[in-house]
């Protein structure tokens, strides 16, 4: 399934979102490296099935095999840190901040692409995940190096447009067994 077959899938009442997607992927400004692992990465992140395959096939085709490594690895990794970073910043005991995390991340270090694309890759996944500290932190990162707020922003537009295509196409899902 192609992102057109994507766009199909969707119901009558999610017309906004099938335009979004032939915007925020199909007419997108971003270079092909740092657009196709957003998307890779973010139907990682939105957990759904029918999204991934739906959009990995050409982000596969898209990027190389280090890119397409290093997507995957940031929707692994920031699957972690997003639940352990958000759950610091819930917290009312603000001592947890300042225990040492002791969890591995040795692919921010090193996630064998540009370390932009990596970090446009992890604030996206972050914005799905729900993470206020990861967005913050990543965000500062690439404007740091000179990442302009549009890049940035078109990387939110994706991840927003994924999450609310995942969440329609599975709910609709759920209700057609239902109906069944």
């Amino acid at each position: 399934m192609a992102l057109d077959d994507l766009k199909s899938a969707l119901p009558d009442y999610a017309k906004d979102l099938k335009l979004n997607l032939g915007s925020v992927i199909g007419n997108s400004d971003l270079p092909a490296q740092q657009l196709w692992g957003t998307v890779l990465s973010c139907a990682m992140a939105t957990r759904s099935a029918t999204v991934l395959r739906a959009l990995e096939p050409e982000a596969k085709a898209n990027l190389s095999p280090e890119a397409y490594n290093a997507a995957k690895g940031a929707a692994a990794v920031m699957g972690m840190n997003n639940v352990y970073y958000r759950t610091l910043h819930l917290l009312s005991d603000k001592e947890y901040s300042s225990m040492r995390a002791g969890l591995r991340m040795n692919i921010i270090g090193t996630p064998g692409v540009e370390k932009v694309d990596f970090e446009l890759w992890c604030f996206a996944v972050s914005a799905i995940n729900g993470c206020g500290q990861c967005l913050d932190s990543h965000e500062a990162v690439l404007r740091k190096a000179g990442v302009e707020r549009e890049v940035i922003q078109a990387s939110m537009k994706i991840a927003a447009v994924l999450q609310a295509v995942a969440g329609v196409l599975d709910s609709e899902a759920a209700l057609a067994a239902v109906d069944a």
